[in-house]
């Protein structure tokens, strides 16, 4: 059922992963299984007996040709530096090479116990599972950057947190588990040697055009296209109102995907100093403090490099600092092209920045939820019914309407006419996102009455994110008081 694996981590020097085998589980379920992802991943279909798939994807049976090993990382965790973490409840199972000839890792969360547990017992509740599948398989359809979830299996067993829960394991898949707190763990063992294998490896699989590159050049190059790709990814972020939740060096991944949903959340009302994780209290990862973060993490992973950039260390702080300082033009460039699009903007203009920031200042004021204001700009395009539409979002009308003249006049040099500009808007803002709302409604269900249908519905839904579902379920309305959920958590 499973396509080849090459094992290529599993091959690397020991001190970079620990050969480690799932615990097996009671009695494991198939209860999502992504046929389109794993139709592109080269899977055997034809013969996929869910019962098989159930053991091998809840780790009680190691498929054929993979070799299981956690992955060594260190990383800040809100700012404080741990020099050793690891995959505590993860496994690589091995690399495939897809469809496309991209090379692919599988890997198992929540399979039990490994070198890097601490003391923990390497399983994951049903509800991280459940939000990680959800809104990792949202990000995908929204076209961020991102992991992807294969597979979710109940384990049979409860996991004890606060309070029992059911256990359950998801299969990711990423084009690489490489994060900034994999090259943090060998810097700080003075490992150049590990370090020299890891960025040969990232420049492989995400950066080749640096191939050619040789000494200090390959490296710098390195530096420099992670921080061009992280500065797009949170950029996309911040353009559908996404928040991490929990940005440390560990969960930044060198490839530019995003990594490790535990806590995130996507906002409803406007507020860019919004926080939903339990555990950020001081507000470290607010949803405003994202690009800012992005960069110190960035700054992090230049550290680690600097022994390979060059020899003179002056010399190569200089130059990796020169790098680091252009993620704010890179990142403001990209936020810019973002939300030009989300403006149904396709010409650019010097004024264009300051139309953006005052609609957000409007939405702010006038607590408007964010996925709702930029979806219904192309109602208010057709007249005084789809401006009200627009208008009932916003506890201050007045401050709208004379935003609308302003935009309404940009449109004018657009040579674009409504219906087109109505196009451009909808095709780039969705109707559809995994309101906490909803997904805590799917995860209460599965987790408390066995009831995936809810956990169904929704994923179809926002896997189709600029369409209008239809059906009883609304899935474009925002939570009302009582629905709100305000803190998310870890899935440790």
């Amino acid at each position: 059922m499973f396509p080849p694996f090459t094992l290529r981590y599993a091959r690397f020097p020991d001190r970079l992963r620990a050969e480690c085998l799932p615990t097996p589980v009671e009695r494991p379920r198939l209860v999502a299984f992504n046929r389109p992802l794993a139709e592109e991943l080269g899977f055997d279909l034809e013969a996929f007996d869910v019962e098989r798939a159930a053991e091998a994807l809840s780790g009680n049976a190691v498929p054929e040709g993979a070799e299981p090993v956690a992955m060594a990382y260190a990383g800040h965790q809100f700012g404080n530096f741990v020099p050793q973490l690891g995959d505590g409840r993860a496994l690589l199972l091995g690399e495939v090479i897809d469809r496309m000839g991209r090379v692919r890792d599988l890997q198992l969360k929540g399979s039990g116990r490994t070198p890097f547990s601490r003391g923990g017992d390497g399983r994951a509740p049903l509800g991280p599972v459940l939000r990680e599948y959800l809104v990792s398989e949202a990000m995908h359809a929204l076209g961020v950057p991102t992991t992807r979830a294969l597979a979710a299996v109940t384990s049979g067993e409860r996991v004890f947190r606060h309070i029992p829960e059911p256990g359950a394991v998801l299969t990711r898949v990423a084009a690489s588990h490489l994060r900034v707190g994999t090259f943090q763990y060998f810097a700080a063992r003075r490992d150049t040697e590990a370090l020299q294998l890891l960025a040969d490896e990232a420049i492989e699989r995400h950066y080749p055009h640096l191939a050619e590159r040789e000494g200090g050049e390959r490296y710098l190059g390195l530096l420099e296209a992670v921080v061009a790709a992280q500065a797009e990814l949170v950029a996309r972020w911040m353009g559908i109102g996404f928040i991490h939740g929990v940005m440390n060096t560990d969960n930044a991944a060198i490839s530019g995907e995003t990594i490790d949903y535990g806590p995130c959340a996507f906002m409803d009302a406007y507020d860019p100093r919004t926080v939903f994780s339990s555990i950020d209290e001081r507000g470290r990862y607010a949803f405003v403090n994202q690009p800012t973060i992005a960069q110190w993490n960035l700054a992090r992973f230049a550290e680690t490099l600097l022994a390979l950039i060059d020899d003179d260390t002056d010399r190569a702080i200089e130059r990796a600092t020169a790098a680091i300082e252009a993620f704010t033009e890179r990142f403001e460039a990209s936020r810019l092209g973002v939300m030009r699009a989300k403006l149904g903007l396709e010409t650019a203009e010097e004024g264009d920045g300051e139309l953006i920031e005052s609609l957000l200042a409007v939405m702010h004021a006038g607590r408007a939820d964010f996925t709702l204001a930029f979806r219904r700009l192309a109602d208010a395009l057709a007249g005084a019914e789809g401006e009200a539409r627009l208008a009932e979002l916003f506890a201050d009308r007045e401050a709208l309407d004379a935003w609308l003249s302003r935009w309404r006049e940009r449109l004018t040099r657009e040579n674009a006419d409504a219906a087109e500009l109505a196009r451009r808007l909808r095709a780039t803002n969705p109707a559809v996102i995994p309101r906490n709302h909803r997904v805590e409604q799917a995860i209460v269900a599965a987790a408390e009455d066995d009831d995936f249908a809810p956990f169904e519905a929704l994923l179809a839904a926002i896997t189709r994110p600029f369409e209008e579902p239809h059906g009883e379920i609304d899935y474009l309305r925002p939570p009302h008081d009582d629905e709100k959920v305000l803190r998310t958590f870890c899935g440790t």
